[in-house]
C-alpha cells in the first residue's frame, strides 16, 4: 500500500495516522493478464487505480466492434465512470493486458474519504479534473487531427505503452485500420 500512499502525496501530504485509517478504504487485488475488473453489464461497485500494470477500458458497439477509451497504468485510474457515478450496470469492460495489481475503492468509501478529509477531497478533484482534461483533449484529437498527427500525440504522450500494447489496440484507441497503423510506424520510424 505505500504506492496508494505515495500516490496520494503527488498532490497532498498525510500523515501516518492518516494514512492508516485511508487505506482501510481500499482493496488490493493482483490481475492476471486477459483477467476483466468489469464486464459489459456488471454492476459497477468499484473504480480502480492501476498500481502496476496495464489495462485497457472498452465497448463494443452494436456491430460487435471494440472501441478503447482509455488505456491505464501506473497511477491511473479507471472504471465505467457512468456506471460507477450512476450506480448503473457497465457498458464498458475492463481488461488487463499486462499483470498487475490495482486498488478498488467504493462510491461510497471515496464520498466518506473525502467528506472527512479536505485533503482527500482535494485529491480526489484534482484527478477528476486531470482525467477531464485528458478526455476532452482526446475527443479534440479525434474530431479534428489526422491519423498520422493522432498516432504521434499519441506516441509522445505515452512512448512507454506504444511498445508493450498490442498493435490492434493502438489502432482501436487511435480510431485507424491496423494497416494505417503499420504505415504510420513504418512513416515514424524511419
Amino acid at each position: 500500500m505505500n504506492r496508494l500512499r505515495e500516490h496520494i502525496e503527488e498532490i497532498t501530504p498525510i500523515t501516518d495516522e492518516e494514512f492508516d485509517y485511508i487505506q482501510t478504504f481500499f482493496t488490493l487485488k493482483k490481475v492476471r493478464k486477459n483477467q476483466f475488473l468489469i464486464h459489459e453489464g456488471d454492476e459497477v461497485k468499484h473504480e480502480f487505480l492501476a498500481l502496476d500494470g496495464i489495462f485497457k477500458v472498452f465497448y463494443i458497439d452494436e456491430d460487435g466492434k471494440e472501441h478503447i477509451l482509455q488505456f491505464a497504468k501506473k497511477n491511473w485510474w479507471m472504471t465505467d465512470y457512468v456506471g460507477f457515478f450512476k450506480q448503473k450496470n457497465s457498458k464498458m469492460f475492463v481488461e488487463c493486458l499486462k499483470d498487475g495489481e490495482v486498488v478498488s475503492l467504493t462510491l461510497q468509501g471515496r464520498e466518506k474519504l473525502a467528506s472527512e478529509f479536505h485533503k482527500m477531497d482535494h485529491f480526489f478533484r484534482i484527478k477528476l479534473t486531470n482525467g477531464y482534461i485528458a478526455l476532452q483533449q482526446r475527443i479534440i484529437l479525434l474530431l479534428s487531427s489526422t491519423p498520422q498527427q493522432r498516432y504521434e500525440e499519441f506516441s509522445r504522450l505515452y512512448p512507454d505503452l506504444i511498445s508493450q500494447i498490442p498493435k490492434k489496440y493502438v489502432a482501436e484507441y487511435l480510431g485507424v485500420s491496423r494497416e494505417t497503423l503499420s504505415r504510420l510506424y513504418s512513416n515514424n520510424n524511419k
